[in-house]
């Protein structure tokens, strides 16, 4: 093997090696000074932020520093909850291409209902340092893939273990709708139709004869019973079935089925979902949509436009934003700044990428706002978060100012002045050639 092909292959080593989080206890800190976005409320110039332990405890103007607490001056800043990004994989996928590092999907079934998330998830990922630096502090981490998927997690972007990071396990059902659902179950739409309602018959079904299915007394059912368990919180509304879906007949669909089986839709992605605006509406169904999203790719796409989420919101529609990425998450900021672009009010903008994914997945008790008494997630930015010129500059995630550290920059550090005989890799240890 040659020089370069060895330094290549050193690189790439170092972009998947592990990269976890220090254990850094909750500070006392208070940011004086800034312009601060609560999203519950009307934004505060030259306004003072209070955490203590880990937790939001105070927000206003003048509000006294108690002595001892660390001061990070605002001055000229803007400060914004954390970021949420309401569709990514993070911690469940490292390299898209390489199987081994993909734990967001099972192949078998096209419907996967008991498969949870949580056990894949990956603290070490070096995906999360990398995006958490961007202002992303929070995220639903999804499975993909049937008709449906799994079970869906939120967490922090902060924490040794996968038990540190979790937020919200078991948060959400995934399901998709459309071509790719019809393609695994029997090619057509109204194939995914009729096994999506004989799913939840069935699970409705086992829900009334747990005993007479234990006897081995009722008809058999279309799955395991683990499935069928799995599908409960579904029915009873306790979480929402997140459904991957475009076209806008295809969206009618999901309503049907939601209204016929009394449970909680999210509309993901949702490209016709403008044209569908009133219905989502009236029926209260949140919509989580990619605001870059204009090209009509596929025939379910073809009437995508870049004002998708301005109409929605205008007509009333809970709306969030994603990048539905998982290596460029932080890019949040692009597709929310652009949706402003395109005649989304701003601070409905924050709103949609902070407090409304809290909302979906039920967890706006403790994220989402800057609020006495919430998770102490805050990002203190150099100007217009939605700007391409502005960077965070504090990241704080529950109550700990994380390290401005990432496997990028310590590849940037290691490779940016290169010896041409004996290059970074070879100096530290191994031999040259």
């Amino acid at each position: 093997m040659g020089r370069g092909m060895r330094l290549g292959a050193a690189v790439l080593l170092g972009l998947v090696l592990p990269f976890g989080s220090t254990a850094l206890p909750a500070q006392d800190l208070a940011i004086v000074g800034a312009t601060i976005h609560p999203v519950a409320g009307p934004s505060i110039e030259r306004g003072t932020l209070l955490m203590r332990d880990g937790v939001i405890v105070a927000v206003g103007a003048d509000l006294d520093v108690p002595a001892g607490v660390r001061r990070i001056d605002g001055t000229g800043k803007v400060v914004t909850p954390g970021l949420f990004d309401a569709s990514t994989q993070l911690g469940l996928v490292e390299i898209s291409l390489e199987s081994t590092t993909v734990d967001s999907r099972m192949s078998g079934d096209p419907v996967e209902a008991g498969f949870d998330v949580v056990d894949g998830l990956n603290p070490n990922s070096t995906l999360i340092p990398i995006n958490r630096l961007g202002g992303l502090t929070t995220a639903a981490s999804l499975p993909s893939g049937g008709l449906i998927s799994g079970r869906g997690m939120v967490i922090d972007l902060w924490g040794e273990t996968g038990e540190a990071m979790l937020v919200r396990p078991r948060a959400a059902m995934v399901a998709s709708f459309g071509p790719s659902a019809a393609s695994v179950t029997g090619g057509a739409r109204g194939a995914a139709a009729l096994r999506l309602r004989e799913v939840l018959e069935d699970a409705r079904f086992w829900a009334a004869n747990r005993e007479a299915y234990d006897r081995g007394e009722t008809r058999p059912l279309s799955l395991s019973r683990l499935d069928l368990e799995a599908l409960q919180p579904v029915l009873s509304g306790e979480i929402p079935l997140i459904v991957q879906v475009d076209r806008s007949s295809d969206i009618r669909a999901v309503l049907r089925i939601a209204d016929e089986y009394g449970i909680r839709p999210v509309i993901q992605r949702g490209t016709e979902a403008w044209m569908v605006a009133a219905e989502l509406a009236v029926r209260r169904v949140p919509v989580i949509v990619k605001p870059l999203t204009s090209l009509p790719a596929g025939f379910d796409r073809l009437g995508a436009r870049f004002d998708n989420a301005t109409l929605l919101h205008a007509a009333g529609v809970s709306l969030a934003i994603s990048s539905f990425q998982t290596h460029r998450a932080h890019n949040i900021t692009q597709e929310a700044g652009n949706a402003v672009r395109f005649g989304l009010p701003w601070e409905a903008a924050l709103r949609a990428v902070t407090l409304t994914p809290a909302e979906i997945y039920g967890v706006a008790d403790r994220y989402g706002s800057i609020e006495p008494g919430k998770v102490a997630n805050v990002v203190v930015w150099s100007g217009d978060p939605f700007e391409l010129s502005s960077r965070p500059e504090q990241v704080i995630i529950r109550g700990v100012l994380v390290p401005r550290e990432s496997r990028q920059i310590e590849l940037l550090e290691r490779y940016r002045t290169l010896d041409p005989d004996r290059p970074p890799a070879y100096r530290e240890g191994g031999q040259t050639p």
